[in-house]
């Protein structure tokens, strides 16, 4: 029924972890938990041994609907409970125990969409448990909470306004953050840092959450899509404050406390008034350490930006020439060489101009073109160059004003299919195109927001739609 099959090993697990779930569930640091599923606090002194009969059906009772995110079916309850029956103490805890970890370990825990009915073989609505289930793991990474199973339950949820309002409490909760930490990091690959920085986890900390919080503030705040690419708010911290020029000064000031020479410390809003070079996520100082040198900065704006595929360069790509002898060439100018291989032209024609753009940011992310360097010394920095489409620019300011015009269809159209197929849990087809090209259309018309964005993900048909399988003799 789904294509991500449990290995044996993984199925090991699982297994522990739901042990240890349980066992910790049981413990004294779980007494709070555990009190909150039998819906009483227990008294002091309590220990697992003292299990009532009563308390068990109850903690089946409500443990069950809770992992299954759905109403458990009562005939599932009965022989979980008749299991129970008739136990006490020791036994009766183990039996608890076991009856909870066979819930833990069942496909329907693991899985989504196995106990709702409908008609095999038919393109039909998920009902309204699944699609509760669907919107909070796609917008919390979570399963629903109590307003949301309370909607599904008496059917409102169905209703369009309803449903709409839930996605706008959703990400308004601070919950919603997942977007930015899992949607937002696996689409543009922001945990490359970890492998590039991982030996200083004070600049990682700051080079990695001030993209993190940017696109959280992007998702949660309402704020145009297009922001992605120019935005006059940033987040800094200590870290990355020293890339910002006079802006830094309306920080508030932090005191670091005595004997301690680095440190942590949580991001501020800013907005952008003098900070040259920057603006948007492109620019963002981890972004660019994260791709140093043109040509792996513009094959990742052109892939997780513009969602165009560039395919890996031949194994037997010969490395960029030095300078010939009595000639200080560029690194542009001695790949003009390499470029000319027609082989290899195909793809960097649509590289190079991208990356190329951003030769006035070091490898630090630290922008060399600044007004005041400029005063000292006349900048060599080439950072021309002309697209495909045959649009020129001179530096990468005039870039960004094509990506936001000319290319902004292409780069709204590559962030609704990176939404859409988050939001499913799966590579998109064919047959999803026309709910991308609906969305594109009516994001780029209308100046469309992230809130409108995810509005429609999740009132397109492959969200609120499935095809149930038939079940085979097999599965039975």
């Amino acid at each position: 029924t789904h294509a991500a099959r449990l290995s044996p090993n993984l199925w090991d697990q699982y297994l522990h972890l739901s042990n240890a779930a349980l066992e910790k569930l049981f413990s004294k640091s779980g007494r709070t938990q555990l009190g909150e599923l039998l819906g009483a606090s227990l008294p002091d002194g309590w220990q697992p041994d003292d299990l009532s009969q009563k308390q068990a059906e109850r903690l089946i009772r409500t443990f069950v609907p809770r992992a299954l995110r759905r109403p458990a079916p009562e005939n599932q309850l009965s022989k979980m409970l008749s299991v129970i029956s008739g136990k006490g103490g020791a036994e009766l805890l183990t039996a608890t125990k076991f009856e909870l970890r066979a819930v833990l370990m069942s496909p329907q825990f693991f899985y989504r969409g196995l106990l709702m009915k409908g008609e095999p073989g038919k393109q039909q609505a998920v009902d309204s448990f699944e699609l509760a289930e669907r919107l909070s793991y796609f917008l919390w990474e979570d399963r629903p909470d109590e307003e949301l199973t309370r909607l599904a339950l008496d059917g409102s949820l169905g209703d369009e306004k309803i449903f709409n309002a839930q996605v706008s409490r959703m990400l308004a909760s601070p919950k919603a953050r997942s977007l930015a930490e899992s949607f937002g990091a696996q689409w543009l690959g922001i945990d490359s840092l970890d492998e590039l920085v991982g030996k200083d986890p004070i600049r990682h900390h700051a080079l990695k959450t001030q993209a993190i919080d940017f696109l959280n503030y992007l998702f949660t705040e309402q704020r145009p899509v297009m922001e992605l690419i120019d935005s006059k708010v940033t987040f800094v911290n200590q870290g990355t404050s020293g890339f910002y020029g006079k802006d830094r000064q309306r920080m508030k000031r932090y005191n670091k406390a005595k004997g301690i020479e680095r440190q942590r410390t949580p991001n501020q809003k800013l907005e952008l008034v003098h900070a040259e070079g920057r603006g948007g996520l492109l620019t963002m100082p981890g972004i660019l350490t994260m791709n140093q040198g043109p040509i792996q900065r513009g094959t990742w704006m052109l892939r997780r930006i513009m969602g165009v595929e560039v395919g890996e360069p031949p194994a037997d790509t010969p490395p960029i020439k030095g300078s010939p002898r009595g000639k200080n060439l560029s690194f542009r100018e001695r790949f003009e060489a390499h470029r000319s291989n027609p082989s290899c032209a195909r793809c960097h024609v649509k590289i190079d101009p991208l990356g190329f753009a951003l030769e006035a940011y070091d490898r630090n992310g630290q922008f060399l073109d600044s007004s005041e360097r400029l005063k000292q010394k006349p900048s060599t920095i080439d950072s021309s160059g002309k697209l495909p489409s045959g649009e020129t620019f001179k530096n990468f300011a005039e870039l960004k004003s094509i990506l936001l015009t000319s290319q902004q269809e292409v780069i709204v159209r590559n962030i609704v299919e990176q939404t859409l197929s988050y939001a499913l849990c799966r590579k998109l087809t064919r047959s999803d195109q026309a709910v991308v090209n609906a969305i594109t259309k009516n994001l780029c018309e209308n100046k469309g927001t992230w809130l409108s964005l995810f509005q429609q993900v999740a009132n397109s048909v492959p969200f609120q739609e499935t095809m149930i399988e038939a079940t085979s003799k097999d599965d039975e």
